[in-house]
């Protein structure tokens, strides 16, 4: 039974280690305000995908001026509402999504085209020269709103080089969607052939970190993410951008056929996606406060009267797995649960089922408990079985304590000698234990990651979003006594006065640690906790035997 005990002690603070650790882990300093972002200077060698722009031309502020005459155009279904200019995509308001639960917040911000906090998104047609092909809005109108009944929305730009190579954008927007479609026609009516490419790009100024027990944020991916067929799903920090290029062994760029390039951020992402059959040169650039993951391609050279056209999609939106894996492959691996996406990704589906029974989220996590519970009965109850037999011989184990007084080796080697004798597993109780442990760190991810649960409320009044911190410390005190109710129920018989003094601190010490993470979490375990003491009362009656005479 002390073996156990230490073994269960050493097991909490080990995650009590790792979440603390996790919590007050560093973050990336504060950004400096913006200043412009230029790409580099010298050109990229693709090897079939050549970067257009020549030695010192800046890719960026081409962009920034082809688009800074074009007038601002609405586009807006039912979820989102953007503001764009033809090549560049400046705000995004996602209208299912409040900044707060306050009555009448605002919708969340994506792409922002507030100095402070420049966020966006843009698509650019270069020449050789790098000259950008201007864009501007056809027609009059410029508010496209979705129409009642209507199924998708849309908005057309068009522009010419002085060469005579045109270029018509059209943007839709179904309904329901955060996907953003994009359908580009280059027709070169010159009499001269014409060498360009499309540069598509995601950047930002990072956000300030949160760091510190009570923000979530600072484990959630903040940075770039891309994938490609080849080496599936990658991601980089913001703060490694200068330091780590996206591809180790093409420092320039890295050439990729049907993938995608992202930037992620705490429940939400955007992420361009070419068309698949179309390569693109992938790679990060840093340029002051601003951070750019790059799609640069396909190229096209195009003589008199041919035309070229590339589609791609451009997702603005919640990290929504059931939305994000049709709209490309991989894509909904930037819902980032870390080395436990084998179990995260299972336990999410699973909470899904469970809240379309339940029509909350924290019910949901209680039948989620309560068929984990079921499930690892079987095991339970080998653990009691093995708890009880050890009670049995513990007034034998007294025996050989006082029987080698302080030799230690001797003593150990007896007690061994027993448990060979009478088939005792002093570690048989352990399984349940190391199978609870990552399930709990797994549902953390999933309650970092999911943005069903965001602002998802428990009980009203109490609970008002499973993803912060019980406000009141409720879900932290009643785990804490539900421990030390477990305690009193497990006898602590051959115990040394150390172990005996660390395991009546557990209780405290674990619901000091749980006032500062997810109340959905505490919750899971408070649960867990409050079966296993049921199971335990339960069971204890069930094995109870005699113990075994000295």
């Amino acid at each position: 039974m002390t073996q156990t005990r230490t073994f269960l002690l050493l097991a909490w603070l080990m995650v009590a280690t790792l979440l603390w650790m996790e919590w007050g882990k560093e973050q990336q300093a504060p950004v400096a305000p913006a200043t412009p972002m230029a790409a580099p200077a010298a050109t990229l060698p693709t090897g079939g995908v050549p970067a257009a722009t020549p030695t010192g031309a800046p890719a960026a502020q081409a962009v920034a001026t082809a688009s800074a005459s074009a007038p601002l155009v609405r586009l807006r279904n039912d979820v989102l509402d953007l503001q764009l200019d033809g090549i560049q995509v400046v705000r995004a308001e996602l209208l299912a999504y409040r900044q707060t639960r306050e009555t009448g917040s605002p919708p969340v911000v994506l792409f922002d085209n507030d100095a402070a906090q420049a966020f966006s998104a843009s698509s650019s047609w270069r020449g050789a020269n790098g000259q950008a092909i201007p864009l501007q809005p056809e027609g009059a109108v410029h508010e496209h709103v979705l129409a009642d009944g209507a199924t998708q929305v849309e908005a057309v730009f068009s522009g010419r080089l002085a060469d005579g190579v045109t270029l018509r954008r059209t943007y839709r927007l179904a309904r329901g969607s955060y996907a953003l479609r994009v359908h580009d026609e280059v027709l070169n009516t010159g009499s001269t052939s014409w060498t360009g490419q499309v540069d598509r790009r995601l950047q930002r100024i990072p956000p300030v970190p949160k760091r510190g027990l009570t923000n979530p944020e600072a484990f959630s991916l903040s940075g770039a993410a891309w994938y490609s067929p080849q080496d599936k799903y990658e991601k980089r920090k913001f703060q490694d951008f200068a330091d780590k290029p996206l591809d180790p062994d093409a420092p320039k760029g890295k050439e990729v056929k049907g993938g995608w390039i992202a930037l992620s951020q705490h429940y939400f992402l955007t992420a361009w996606i070419p068309q698949a059959d179309q390569g693109a040169l992938y790679s990060l650039r840093v340029a002051g406060p601003l951070h750019a993951v790059d799609a640069d391609g396909p190229q096209a050279t195009l003589a008199p009267g041919q035309k070229i056209t590339s589609d791609a999609t451009l997702w603005v939106g919640p990290k929504l797995a059931a939305q994000l894996e049709p709209v490309a492959t991989g894509l909904e691996k930037a819902m980032d649960y870390g080395y436990f996406t084998v179990l995260s990704q299972p336990i999410h589906s699973l909470l899904t089922l469970l809240h379309k029974l339940t029509h909350n989220w924290g019910w949901a996590i209680v039948l989620l408990v309560i068929l984990i519970k079921l499930a690892l009965y079987p095991l339970s109850a080998a653990q009691y079985r093995s708890m009880a037999k050890m009670r049995k011989f513990q007034p034998r184990i007294e025996q050989l304590k006082e029987r080698y007084g302080d030799d230690k080796q001797k003593f150990q080697m007896a007690m061994l000698e027993l448990y060979k004798k009478e088939k005792i597993n002093p570690a048989g109780g352990c399984l349940p234990i190391l199978i609870q442990m990552p399930v709990f760190l797994a549902l953390y991810y999933v309650l970092l990651e999911a943005v069903e649960l965001r602002q998802a409320p428990w009980i009203l009044g109490w609970i008002n979003d499973l993803t912060a911190r019980d406000p009141y410390f409720i879900l932290p005190i009643v785990n804490g006594a539900v421990m030390w109710l477990t305690q009193k129920m497990t006898p602590m018989v051959g115990m040394d006065p150390m172990q005996k003094k660390m395991m009546q601190m557990m209780p405290l010490v674990m619901a000091v640690m749980f006032a500062f993470f997810p109340a959905g979490l505490v919750l899971y375990w408070v649960t867990n906790g409050a079966l296993g003491m049921l199971q335990q009362w339960w069971n204890t009656k069930r094995y109870a035997e005699e113990p075994a005479k000295a």
